[in-house]
């Protein structure tokens, strides 16, 4: 099954839509490749994503971020100990109690999850970075990006209340290569007004925030 063959409206609502069950969910198991901006990404967020992700558990899926420069002090020093070379052997050949972090490493490993930080260079921007875009792409090269959440931990207990704009490749052709063309110019740091690093690079270089009081939307 591809992404065309599931039934996409061309907007979902909190109050009328289980966005998590019939959308997010639905596009995940039905790409190979997700890219996504977002203001803030977490440890939660980023097992949540690739546990739903069919074509992720089997290799085949590969997963590009550039979230904001601000993390929870826990997340970032995790985050850290994944990318890191020096740090990636401490995971090997130890038994690691929480499964999915022990999922995620491997994803490090095997290349699927590449992430980049988006920092604000002007003063026409505010502090921090807050796009909020995705784009889900199939084996069969058919396109479904959509713009609006920043929440996909698809917490059972809390949700925010929010909408998402739908734009597929077979209805909506030059919107979807409009967002297409943003992301791979964002990914590829040729966007005005913001400066975006490679994850390890913003590490070492002391570019990142973070704070045990900040409260992500988990």
């Amino acid at each position: 099954m591809g992404l065309r063959e599931i039934e996409l409206q061309e907007e979902y609502r909190s109050d009328r839509n289980d966005i998590a069950s019939e959308f997010f969910f639905p596009c995940l198991s039905n790409c190979i490749e997700y890219d996504r901006c977002v203001d803030f990404l977490s440890i939660q967020t980023l097992a949540t994503i690739s546990m739903a992700f069919d074509n992720f558990v089997m290799g085949k899926a590969k997963l590009r971020i550039v979230t904001g420069h601000r993390f929870k002090a826990a997340d970032l020093d995790l985050f850290t100990k994944l990318f890191d070379e020096k740090y990636k052997k401490s995971f090997k050949g130890k038994q690691i109690k929480n499964t999915k972090i022990e999922k995620i490493a491997k994803f490090f490993d095997n290349g699927q999850i590449e992430l980049k930080i988006a920092i604000p260079n002007s003063e026409e921007v505010a502090n921090s970075f807050s796009e909020r875009i995705g784009i889900f792409r199939d084996e069969d090269n058919q396109i479904v990006a959509f713009t609006g959440t920043s929440s996909e931990s698809f917490s059972t207990q809390t949700i925010d209340f929010e909408s998402v704009d739908v734009f597929t490749s077979w209805n909506d052709k030059s919107r979807v290569e409009r967002k297409v063309k943003d992301f791979e110019e964002l990914w590829k740091n040729k966007t005005k007004y913001v400066q975006v690093y490679d994850f390890m690079y913003a590490i070492k270089n002391n570019l990142l925030k973070y704070s045990s009081e900040w409260v992500l939307r988990d």
